[in-house]
């Protein structure tokens, strides 16, 4: 069985670019404010939601392991 992540994106932080949905339509959809929302908080690892996180330009998407909370990205420095 593989990893489990939460997902959150910080709505203050969101410009509404919508790069996540593009690389990720299944994991995201902007609201009518044309913020970014998960479409579950919780999902299977996934590369396109990885993919997603690292091309928002303001990193307002936040993954970590549900187990753990350990950060998956953006990556402890």
């Amino acid at each position: 069985m593989g990893d489990r992540w939460h997902v959150e994106v910080d709505r203050g932080v969101c410009i509404g670019s919508g790069m996540c949905v593009g690389h990720a339509p299944d994991g995201f959809r902007l609201d009518a404010a044309r913020q970014s929302h998960p479409r579950s908080a919780e999902t299977d690892a996934d590369e396109e939601i990885l993919a997603a996180a690292e091309s928002c330009p303001v990193e307002a998407i936040a993954i970590t392991l549900r187990e753990s909370g350990e950060p998956v990205f953006p990556p402890e420095e």
